[in-house]
């Protein structure tokens, strides 16, 4: 066989390219592997604003005791037995004249608020004998007091399933 330095050149340059170029593409392959890999949990699995009732509570006296905030799905127990009864209950320890509680996960339909400034921690609103509340009370929907509680219908709001904000002021 004869030695031809063209050949073997030439050869040895297609070598040295196909090298270089499958070097180049894998390199490139593994830059967007890693892009992908850094764009993937920032947009990929990034969180969505996630629905809820949202309760902004207004006018606290003071900052003795605790706020608690309940939601009820029916009339039973509402307003005076959220311990029991309330659908969820979210206590929280007063900072300032506003306090405000978010309710996820909260299926749409029919609810109702019930908002107590549980002064002594006792875990209900207290009265006085003729059933006069002594601590700060609110309820959804504007719902008052007349000569007792008002009922769930009363304080009765529709949730569709989306962002609901709303306020309940605090009377005492």
């Amino acid at each position: 066989m004869l030695y031809n330095p063209v050949f073997t050149l030439s050869s040895q340059n297609i070598e040295q390219y196909e090298t270089t170029w499958m070097t180049r593409n894998f390199s490139q392959v593994i830059l967007w592997l890693a892009l992908s890999l850094v764009w993937l949990p920032f947009h990929g699995f990034a969180q969505t604003e996630c629905p809820s009732v949202n309760v902004k509570i207004q006018n606290i006296d003071n900052s003795t005791g605790v706020i608690a905030c309940a939601i009820f799905e029916s009339g039973e127990g509402f307003p005076d037995k959220f311990l029991k009864f309330a659908s969820k209950v979210m206590i929280s320890q007063i900072r300032g004249k506003d306090a405000s509680f978010e309710f996820s996960d909260i299926k749409p339909g029919k609810y109702a608020v019930a908002v107590i400034h549980d002064e002594n921690y006792n875990g209900k609103l207290d009265t006085n004998m003729f059933g006069i509340p002594k601590e700060g009370y609110g309820f959804s929907s504007g719902a008052e007091v007349t000569l007792s509680a008002p009922s769930f219908s009363d304080a009765e709001f529709s949730y569709d399933g989306g962002n609901l904000q709303m306020s309940i002021p605090l009377n005492y």
